[in-house]
C-alpha cells in the first residue's frame, strides 16, 4: 500500500479510537508495503469461524443480505478447529498445524501444534486487543494498531484478517456488479467501497459468491490507490460440524506471482460451551 494511502489509513484508525503507545511495538515508518506485511508478527485468517447464517425469503437476494451472510460465514457463535497452514514463497516453504478456538467476533485463540520447534507459539484476540506469545523467550507481545498489516511467520495473512473489527455491511457501501453465469456457475459479484467514516484497511473489495448456496468463491482486495494487493479464494466446500463451509482458503499476493498461503481445516466443531474467561493471557501462555 503506498505511503500516502497508509497515512490516510492511520488517520482512520485514530478516528476509530486505535492508538499505539506505551510499551507496545511501534510502527517502523517508511518501509515498503511488502516488508510491513511479511516481516512482522501477526496471524492469518485462522480464527474465522466458518458458519452459515440464514436469510428470510424477502431479503435473501439483496446485496446487503448476501454480503452479510458471506461475512457471517467467516464468523460464528463459537467454534474449535484444527487447521494446517502452508506458506509458499520464492525462497522457502513451511507448514504449521494449529488448534483454533473462537467466541463470536471478539475472542479467538490460535496455538501452533507442530512442527515441534514452533509448538506453543500462539495468538490471542480479546475484544480489540491482540497478543502474540513466543515460548522460546517466554514473551508476550501486544500488537498495536500500527502493526495491523503485519503477517504471522511470513504468511500472506495479516493481523487485520484476524481482528476483522469491521462488519462489511456496516463499513462498506455494497453494489451488485454482476448477476449471471461464469464458467457454468451462477454467481453474484459485488463491489464494496468504504464509507467515509469507516476505519478500514482496504480501498475496495470485490466479492464473488455462488448463488445456489451463498458460498464465497473469491475476494479481491485493493489499496486506496485502486491497485490490486491480494486475492483470496475459497474451495473444498463440505459439511463440517453440521455446516457447509469452505474448508480451504488460499491467499495470493498480487505483486509476488507464485507465492501463496493456504489454510486447510481438518476438524471443525461449532456451538461449543466456551466462556470468555478461556480467552486469557494465562491460557495463551500456559495452555488449557
Amino acid at each position: 500500500m503506498p505511503e500516502r494511502g497508509f497515512g490516510r489509513l492511520q488517520a482512520r484508525w485514530r478516528a476509530a479510537g486505535w492508538e499505539a503507545g506505551g510499551n507496545e511495538l511501534q510502527h517502523t515508518g517508511n518501509r515498503r508495503r511488502d516488508r510491513r506485511i511479511h516481516r512482522t508478527l501477526g496471524l492469518p485468517l485462522l480464527a474465522m469461524t466458518l458458519m452459515s447464517a440464514g436469510l428470510t425469503a424477502g431479503d435473501r437476494h439483496s446485496p446487503r443480505a448476501i454480503i452479510d451472510r458471506v461475512d457471517r460465514v467467516l464468523r460464528g457463535a463459537s467454534s474449535r478447529g484444527v487447521a494446517t497452514m502452508r506458506v509458499i514463497t520464492r525462497h522457502w516453504e513451511r507448514s504449521l498445524t494449529m488448534e483454533v478456538w473462537s467466541l463470536g467476533a471478539d475472542y479467538s485463540l490460535v496455538r501452533v501444534l507442530s512442527p515441534a520447534k514452533e509448538a506453543g507459539t500462539g495468538t490471542l484476540k480479546a475484544s480489540r486487543d491482540i497478543w502474540n506469545y513466543l515460548p522460546k523467550v517466554d514473551r508476550t507481545i501486544k500488537i498495536p494498531a500500527s502493526m495491523m498489516m503485519g503477517s504471522w511467520m511470513g504468511s500472506h495473512f495479516t493481523n487485520d484478517d484476524l481482528v476483522k473489527e469491521s462488519r462489511l455491511v456496516e463499513d462498506y457501501e455494497i453494489e451488485t456488479t454482476f448477476d449471471g453465469t461464469r464458467d457454468a456457475v451462477k454467481i453474484w459479484e459485488f463491489t464494496l467501497t468504504p464509507r467515509p467514516e469507516a476505519a478500514v484497511v482496504w480501498g475496495k473489495i470485490e466479492y464473488r459468491v455462488r448463488q445456489r448456496d451463498f458460498m464465497p468463491l473469491r475476494a479481491r482486495y485493493f489499496d486506496e490507490e485502486g491497485e490490486l494487493v491480494r486475492t483470496l479464494t475459497f474451495s473444498d466446500f463440505r459439511r463440517m460440524g453440521g455446516r457447509l463451509v469452505p474448508a480451504r482458503m488460499d491467499m495470493q499476493p498480487h505483486d509476488k506471482p507464485g507465492e501463496r498461503t493456504s489454510v486447510s481445516y481438518a476438524e471443525l466443531q461449532f456451538d461449543l460451551d466456551i466462556d470468555k474467561s478461556f480467552f486469557s493471557l494465562r491460557t495463551l501462555r500456559r495452555g488449557r
